[in-house]
């Protein structure tokens, strides 16, 4: 059929090609083209097309012959992918339309039929839950390396005492390992969050097509077993226009930065002079350009920064979802590097936290010394008193009103004479002195997951199961 006069025939670099008149104008070319991001699929998006080969076959769509040639050329395009002999071509837009478009250069026609019943919108949904599902053990595995990184540590510290802190003014003692283990806590839910992100995407959406399912006999199950998913998607407009998986990696990567930003947080106040309880190795630390003197945390500091990053990708993909109609639209599109921007910013986050904690250089003399100033044993003053029979209201005033004639008078706890002690309590005797040392503070809070040695102690056995098993 020859085109309708004034009318020019568009060239066929498109898969669309047919339904249009004009080409499509170089800006908006560029502006559409998503190759520059989406071409780290390409090892799930021939995984992919494999399988719906076998699918095809199975269904009678393809020969025996047809499907093996298909899958023959698909291997080839593989191979060069991995070895960066594969022609890219930009103006295909994305990495479906490339890898079908190569695998017609090396099979010919036959290539054509591979997209039968297929839609590059269930395959892009396809290829970002296989990725989702890699990545999401990959970084699980990085937040596990992490977590022994701060075990060991900790076993370390399980009787070097710290000032725990509330509204970062000294508060009441810990041991250090009570604080590394803190965040071996936090972590582990980190991990069941990516866990839980990864069940929930194991969920096949290929046979969906555009929106509405295809219309071909595709035994979905068979695919679903064929790449290893659970489940099959019960809607076909839900599986295309679904972004939930991605979502829920960004939310659990979000709240994974949150926590390595406060542990950050931590170290970088920690090497500051007026802490001084830790001091970075020069192999995680730089210099300043003007101050001879400096060493910066910049490690630290970037690991900290980082969490903006990981809050804003989440907060950029629920913005371009929230008002869109059923079913896929190109501002789907706008999932990618945000997304892939949250795999590459913890997989980095993970490779550096491990060997920076490990070359720490915890100074336990100065945290010690640090954790019985300002009066951080004043609650066990007061819960002295309690054991004595006074109510804990009562206590906790007596105690304030001798904590500010220490203030005073220029004394701290243990500077006070047991006369000056009992001006405030009768109650008060002798073995005062013994119930407000470091020591005896940290004794006290023996509980489940107190602070106490021998609590922290059971406390490092736990974390080591869950670190092993969980």
């Amino acid at each position: 059929m020859k085109p309708r006069p004034g009318r020019k025939k568009v060239g066929k670099t498109k898969p669309w090609a047919g339904r249009f008149t004009q080409s499509t104008d170089p800006t908006a070319e560029r502006f559409t083209g998503s190759l520059a991001f989406d071409r780290r699929l390409w090892p799930w998006d021939i995984t992919g097309s494999v399988a719906w080969a076998k699918a095809l076959g199975r269904a009678g769509l393809l020969t025996a012959s047809e499907r093996d040639t298909i899958v023959r050329g698909l291997d080839a395009v593989r191979e060069e992918l991995a070895t960066g002999t594969f022609p890219f071509r930009p103006e295909l837009e994305d990495i479906h339309t490339n890898v079908e478009r190569r695998l017609h250069d090396l099979v010919g026609d036959v290539a054509g039929k591979l997209h039968t019943g297929r839609s590059r919108n269930d395959q892009i949904a396809l290829d970002e839950r296989l990725y989702l599902k890699d990545v999401a053990a990959r970084v699980a595995e990085g937040l596990r390396r992490v977590q022994e990184a701060l075990v060991a540590r900790a076993a370390e510290t399980v009787e070097a005492p710290l000032p725990g802190y509330t509204h970062l003014q000294r508060a009441q003692p810990v041991v250090l390992a009570h604080h590394l283990l803190a965040y071996v806590f936090m972590l582990q839910r980190d991990r069941e969050r990516f866990r839980d992100a990864r069940a929930r995407a194991d969920v096949l959406p290929l046979g969906a097509a555009a929106l509405a399912g295809t219309a071909f006999p595709i035994d979905r199950e068979a695919l679903a077993q064929d790449l290893g998913f659970a489940a099959v998607s019960p809607n076909s407009l839900d599986a295309v226009s679904d972004r939930d998986y991605v979502l829920e990696f960004l939310a659990a990567g979000a709240l994974a930065g949150m926590h390595f930003s406060r542990l950050a947080a931590d170290l970088t106040l920690w090497a500051t002079a007026e802490f001084g309880f830790v001091e970075f190795s020069d192999a995680f630390a730089t210099g300043s350009s003007i101050m001879p003197q400096k060493k910066n945390p910049d490690v630290a500091e970037l690991i900290r920064g980082k969490s903006g990053r990981l809050y804003g990708n989440l907060v950029a993909v629920l913005t371009t979802m929230k008002g869109l109609p059923l079913a896929y639209n190109s501002d789907m599109q706008e999932d990618k590097e945000p997304f892939f921007d949250s795999v590459d910013t913890l997989e980095a986050i993970v490779g550096v936290l491990p060997p920076l904690l490990a070359t720490l250089t915890f100074r336990t003399d100065r945290m010690r010394r640090a954790a019985g100033e300002h009066f951080s044993t004043a609650t066990d003053l007061a819960d002295y008193l309690v054991r004595k029979g006074l109510p804990f209201r009562q206590a906790h005033e007596v105690v304030g009103r001798l904590v500010r004639y220490a203030l005073d008078e220029g004394k701290t706890l243990e500077d006070l004479t047991l006369p000056e002690f009992r001006r405030f309590s009768p109650l008060i005797d002798g073995d005062v002195k013994d119930a407000i040392t470091v020591e005896a503070s940290l004794r006290a809070r023996a509980v489940t997951g107190g602070t106490a040695p021998a609590a922290v102690r059971r406390t490092l056995a736990l974390a080591r199961t869950l670190i092993a098993h969980g």
